[in-house]
């Protein structure tokens, strides 16, 4: 039988928060990886400019997240959202609408090797992470925001379910991309 691949394995990865234990648990439960961190805003910038990272793994509040996930979407580092007190449906409507791959609710970070694998398994397979990411947590947000959270803003989950494959956040990273780009596409 062959090996399942570790897709975390020698990666390097980005995480900010401005909790000094969300970044030491982060860097526990992803040893497989080599896991550098950042605790403010000026600090993550800088390395999301001058770093070479295969994943970025950004808090939303007090390190002003959804900039730093700007940032790293124009860098074409896949970022996944990991938030508590910004679990929201508009923050992660703008993490979709920004490029991010995942919005991971902190009280998942036990789980957070595995949900990287599935999530990085997902987008090697052409498959988009943001379905599986609703399969494994819709129970989640429909408990956290209201069984009827989405048709707030109907449209948007409407054309996001239509599009899982080349939604936004895809299009946002392939505006990046220097062999899209250049192509006109």
């Amino acid at each position: 039988m062959a090996e399942e691949k570790n897709y975390l394995d020698g990666k390097r990865i980005l995480a900010v928060d401005d909790e000094a234990d969300i970044l030491e648990t982060i860097q526990d439960i992803l040893d497989m990886a080599e896991v550098d961190v950042a605790s403010d805003y000026a600090g993550a910038s800088e390395k999301i400019r001058t770093g070479s990272y295969d994943l970025a793994i950004l808090d939303i509040m007090g390190v002003n997240g959804l900039e730093l996930l700007e940032e790293a979407v124009a860098q074409e580092i896949p970022t996944v959202m990991l938030t508590a007190h910004a679990v929201n449906p508009d923050t992660l409507m703008a993490s979709i609408r920004k490029g991010a791959i995942a919005y991971l609710p902190k009280e998942t970070l036990a789980e957070l090797d595995d949900l990287l694998e599935e999530l990085l398994a997902a987008r090697a397979a052409g498959k988009p992470p943001w379905k599986l990411l609703f399969d494994k947590l819709g129970e989640y947000f429909d408990e956290r925001f209201g069984s009827d959270w989405k048709s707030e803003n109907d449209a948007f989950w409407s054309d996001f379910s239509r599009t899982w494959q080349v939604g936004r956040g895809i299009q946002e990273r392939l505006k990046h991309d220097p062999r899209v780009r250049d192509k006109g596409i």
